[in-house]
């Protein structure tokens, strides 16, 4: 099978373990960016890698966009047999806490904040879901996840280079 259908595939094997309570927590790699691969399925015959390079042309630019497009096609696949998934008078959706993203704000400017950051589910109503929240510049990543880890009962009071948690999630 194509790339796509791969993917699908790991994706669902992602909510079976979900859904079967063998695991709670899961890491998937949807792409790195920096692998310069290709997608001829998508009619993209330039590495990713080269493309985030643009420079303001806009073939790359198109290139681009059919990408993130794509990965935007797949995270609403997963976040779709998320909410599929019954778990009592809930949805398995509601029960986790999904983080997609990426450790880059713009590809062509190698910058590392302002990153597109979402988090989908409700992490079993710890999450207030439906909206865009904006945090301060150079509020570091890890920010996020030493709260996402509180919210589960991790007792942590630092990861990585956090400098505290986010307010505003709940």
């Amino acid at each position: 099978g194509g790339r796509r259908e791969r993917l699908r595939l790991m994706m669902d094997l992602l909510v079976l373990a979900l859904q079967t309570d063998q695991t709670r927590v899961v890491s998937l790699m949807v792409a790195n960016a920096g692998s310069n691969q290709t997608y001829p399925d998508l009619g993209v015959r330039s590495g990713h890698h080269h493309l985030s390079h643009h420079g303001g042309d806009e073939e790359k630019i198109a290139a681009i966009k059919t990408i993130n497009r794509y990965h935007m096609e797949e995270l609403a696949y997963l976040l779709g047999r998320l909410a599929s998934v019954r778990e009592g008078e809930r949805r398995l959706l509601d029960q986790v806490g999904l983080v997609y993203g990426s450790g880059i704000g713009d590809g062509n400017r190698h910058n590392h904040d302002d990153l597109p950051i979402l988090v989908a589910g409700q992490l079993g109503g710890a999450l207030q879901t439906g909206r865009h929240l904006r945090y301060a510049d150079e509020t570091p990543l890890a920010n996020l996840y030493l709260s996402l880890l509180q919210a589960v009962g991790v007792r942590r009071t630092r990861f990585g280079d956090s400098s505290g948690t986010l307010v505003g999630l709940g």
